[in-house]
Parts: structure tokens; sequence; C-alpha cells
């Protein structure tokens, strides 16, 4: 036994921890696991065989009894005798055949509807809105005929279920004309079958008011029962619920609840059962396990601040020591350490103070290798301050020449070299992202006047950029190196002139630029190559790809260039991206 004291107090603290935590799980699973296993017996138990039992088998039962009355109004509508009777009534004129053709109509009913059990009455309405009826002589509202007549035409001689309240279930069906050689399938009239839904549900759902509730909804009216458990408002609210069963509050009590809607007829059936009665175990089996569980918190908070305790407390006199050393000079920092190193513990306390105590000698080695870096530090600073000088002494000299060229009346020297000086400025400064585009003109144009001393008149430079366009913030050197690739591939490969051209459009929030020559064009092998970047250009070295990833970073990557070329015919080079100007421009190229 002391032994393994020994051993535990030696052993690391994340042993201990596991340790500890790994024997609170376990009793926790295993108690969990017992009570768990007995609340879901009793709660499947319990929640399975009502909802199986009264919404699976009541619901199909019911459905199948309905299935069987649809049956039933098919066998009558398609029936001959009555076929030829409403036939015969649409062309007889004399009111005394017509009583005696619809007597016979009652007739051919009253046979149908003695053979139906669950037939409260069998409904014809012909087409001069008169009734024949069979079985209970309960009469029909005139304008409950005419939504029958209306909803038997709309299914078009399919079967029509209507709900029309009070537990009153009607299945109403076209009369379609098909008899001898008449195929013409014209309505002759509307039968109307009132179910008996209520000896259904008597018949298929063995339930006593204390196992609950049946209903049956359509939606709007209730189907079944007349009287029901729930309020009008509280069966809609039932019905918003996206779960279909769990325990609801209402009016009448808490209750649990379960739906399920039909793909046949697409009512709802409703099953509620009173909560008290059905979850009464399962709420003192909750309490029981909310208690155990409280009290197992408890003793794991206790036994989690001992530990913690036995962790913080060394840790703690180790920042004490170092608030020690942070007020003395460096040199005592190795001499400080020495005494606060214990030597007793070989867990991870122990190794901290003593990996505190090689820390501070590191610190002694870091601070002389800082100051070497400083010095080196300083050093580069000097040369690239130096390196700055160089451009200067570029733009200075330039601009020297241009002096001299204009002293000697060269104004094609002047131009060429302001041209080449604005260039040089352009291409150096990185300060800003975005540009308007009428500076990135300027540069393209900059570029265009020293080859145009080159080409001669063999370069035909066109510009075709409305004026309301010039401020639109586009990527800096977007243009210049599709220019640049122009006079690469189409210019310098021919000797007959060669017309470049740019053109600037503005649609639906997108500026559309493009750069297109008349040059030899390219091959396909040659434009794929172009396409994936394997091509570079000349110049800036900014090929289409870098100006591709730039507009994805600036932009995003719905946004891009296209190139579209063929042999003989020329290239042309698109970009597409967003049409922003002014500080809007500046603002996304920040955040790009």
């Amino acid at each position: 036994m002391t032994y393994f004291k020994s051993a535990y107090k030696n052993a690391g603290i994340h042993h201990k921890m596991v340790l500890l935590i790994t024997v609170l799980m376990l009793v926790n699973f295993a108690v969990v696991a017992v009570i768990l296993k007995y609340v879901f017996h009793i709660y499947d138990n319990q929640m399975y065989k009502k909802t199986s039992e009264v919404l699976n088998i009541s619901s199909i039962g019911i459905e199948n009894e309905l299935k069987d009355v649809e049956k039933v109004t098919f066998k009558v509508t398609t029936d001959e005798q009555l076929q030829r009777y409403l036939l015969q009534l649409e062309k007889e004129t004399s009111p005394y055949a017509k009583m005696v053709l619809r007597k016979k109509i009652t007739n051919r009913l009253v046979a149908f509807a003695g053979s139906e059990t669950y037939v409260y009455s069998m409904i014809v309405i012909d087409k001069e809105g008169q009734v024949m009826s069979a079985g209970n002589r309960e009469g029909i509202p005139q304008e409950l005929r005419s939504t029958l007549s209306e909803l038997a035409d709309e299914h078009d001689g399919s079967n029509a279920w209507y709900a029309a309240g009070h537990s009153s279930l009607l299945a109403a069906r076209q009369f379609k004309s098909f008899t001898d050689s008449n195929f013409t399938l014209n309505g002759l009239g509307t039968l109307a079958i009132r179910v008996r839904i209520d000896r259904i549900v008597a018949d298929r759902v063995q339930t006593s008011g204390r196992d609950g509730q049946l209903m049956i909804t359509d939606g709007r009216r209730m189907i079944y029962p007349e009287t029901p458990l729930l309020s009008e408002s509280d069966i809609q609210a039932e019905l918003g619920r996206k779960q279909p069963y769990g325990i609801a509050t209402y009016s009448g009590g808490t209750f649990f609840a379960a739906q399920i809607k039909s793909s046949y007829t697409g009512w709802t059936y409703l099953h509620m059962t009173p909560f008290d009665d059905m979850f009464r175990s399962i709420t003192i089996i909750k309490e029981v396990v909310s208690a155990i569980f409280v009290i197992m918190l408890l003793i794991a908070l206790a036994l989690g601040a001992r530990l913690s305790g036995s962790i913080t407390k060394p840790i703690v006199q180790l920042i004490q020591n170092m608030r020690k050393i942070e007020k003395g000079d460096l040199d005592r920092l190795e001499e400080e350490a020495l005494g606060a190193v214990p030597l007793s513990t070989q867990d991870e306390v122990g190794l901290l103070h003593r990996t505190y105590k090689k820390m501070i000698r590191r610190i002694r080695e870091l601070i002389n290798e800082n100051v070497a870096k400083q010095l080196l530090l300083r050093e580069t600073e000097l040369k690239a301050l130096q390196a700055q000088i160089n451009p200067h002494f570029l733009y200075n000299t330039l601009e020297s020449v241009n002096w001299l060229a204009k002293a000697n009346k060269q104004d094609r020297i002047s131009e060429m070299v302001e041209a080449l000086a604005f260039l040089l400025r352009s291409a150096v400064s990185f300060e800003e992202q975005l540009i308007p585009l009428r500076k990135e003109l300027d540069i393209v144009r900059s570029y265009v006047t020293i080859q145009t001393t080159r080409f001669d008149e063999r370069l035909v430079f066109h510009l075709d950029v409305p004026e309301e366009l010039m401020d639109a913030q586009i990527p800096k050197l977007t243009l210049q190196p599709l220019v640049e690739n122009a006079i690469h591939y189409a210019l310098e490969p021919r000797i007959e002139p060669c017309r470049i051209a740019i053109i600037a459009r503005e649609s639906e929030g997108a500026l559309f630029l493009r750069v297109e020559d008349d040059g030899p064009g390219m091959t396909p092998d040659f434009l794929e190559k172009l396409r994936s970047g394997q091509v570079t250009t000349r110049g800036q070295g900014i090929g289409l790809t870098n100006i591709q990833e730039r507009i994805n970073l600036t932009f995003g990557t719905p946004w891009g260039i296209e190139l579209h070329s063929e042999s003989g015919t020329g290239t042309s080079i698109h970009v597409c991206i967003p049409y922003v100007k002014g500080d809007q421009g500046r603002v996304q190229g920040a955040t790009g």
C-alpha cells in the first residue's frame, strides 16, 4: 500500500488528472447506463405502444376503408344502368319521364347503398341540380350541392374528399359518359357519398378517454371527432409544430402529442395522450437522475479543487520568485534561480523549476544575440538608404538629358526621355494598388511614345475610352503589359503596319477593357501555353498570369482576363473588373 501511495505522489500531474477523471467517468457511465436503460425501457414501451397502435394501425385501417369507399364511387359512376338513365335524363323533356328516370336512379342507388357498411347515404345530383338519394334521407343544402358539383368537376372524374365539418365526410365523383358508342366523357352529374367516419374510427381504433383521443383534420376543418379534445386554436398550434411527436401544453392541460400526415388524403392524424398518466414514472426517474448528477458534480468539483491546488501552489511560488528577479539586475538571474529549485519532487512542477534555470541562461544568450542583430539591422538600414540614391540619380540624369535635348531643339529625343522618366517613376512607385484609368492610360501613352520612336509608322495606336470612364479604378500596370505583349507578338514579327487599340466599356456595374491587335494571331498550342503562364512577356516581366492573380487578390475570383486569338486574324485580351471610381476604388484596393 505504501508503494502505491509513493508511486501516485511522484507520478506526473497529467497522470494524476487522467486517473481521477477516468475513475469518475467510469462511475458516471455505470450509474447513468443503468438508469437510462430503465428510463428508456419505460419510455419506449409507453411512447411506441401508443404512437404505433393508435396512429399507424388506426390511420392505415381508416384509410383502407376510405379506399374501399373510393372504389364504391368508381363502381357507381361507371354503372351502365346509371349511365343510361343519366343520358336519357339529359335528353328527356317530359317532366313525367324525368320523374320516372329519377325514380329508377334512386332505386339503383338503394341497391348499392344497402351493401356498404360505412356508407351513410348515396346522393346523385343531375345537371339540373335535382337530388336523388338512397340511405339516410338527410338533405343536402343548395350551397353544398354546388360545392360538391364544382369539386367533382375540378377533379374531372377522379374521387374527391370533402370535409363538411361536424364529423361529416363526403366522397364526390363526376359521372363521365362512356356507354355504348357515346365515349365522350362528358359530365352527366355528380355522385356524393356520405361516409360514416365515426363508425370507421370506432371499429378501427380501440381507445378510451384515459388513453387519449384520435383526431383527424384536413388543416381547416375537423373531420373527426365532432367534439375534439383540443380547441380550434390549439389544433392549429399543434399542426404548426415541426416535430412528429413531443410534449405540448395547451388550455386543456399537458399532452404527449403525436401526428402523422397521410400521403393518400393529405389529412393529419393527431393523437393526444394526457402527459401525467403516461409519463408519471418517467418524471420520477428524471428527478432521481438529476439528483444523482448534482451529487456527483459536487464530488467532482471538490476533488477538482483539491487537485488544482496541488498544481497551482508550486506555480504561485515560482511566480513570486520571478517577480523578485524582475526587480534585480541581469547578473543575479541565475543566482536567484538556484535558490528556487525544489529537488524533493520528480513531477512536472519540479521539472518546471529546473527548466526555469535553463531559461535564465538562455535569456543571457538571447540578449547577446539581440545586440548583434541590432548592429546588423542598423547596417542594413544604412545600405537601404544608400540604395535609394540610385533611382534619384537616374531621374536627375534623365532630366539633364531632357534639358540638353530641348536646348539643342531635339524635340523627339526630349519627348522620348520624358516618356521614359514617367514610365520609370510609375513602375517603381508601389504606394497605390489601384489607380484611375486615366493614369494607367498615361503610362500606356508614355510606353507607346517610346515604341513609336522605334517602329515609326508601323505602330498605329488607337484609344476608344469614353471620358466618363477615365476615373474608374483599375490595378496598376494592367494595360501597359498587355500593350507590350501586343507589340512583341503582333508588331515585331511583321513589316506591315500593325493596329493596336484599347477599348473600354461599362455595363451593369462591370468595367470591360479590351486590348486588341490585327497581327498574325497565335496558334492554339502557343495560346494554351500563354494562358497557363508558361510563356513570359518582355519589358516589366509581368505576364498574363501575374495580372490575373493581382485582379483576383484585389476583387475576387469572379473577375479576371480572357485571351482570344486566331491564327491570321489577330489577338484580343479582355479584362473584366468591377466598375468603381474615386474613393470607393481606393478603399477596395486597400482591402483587396
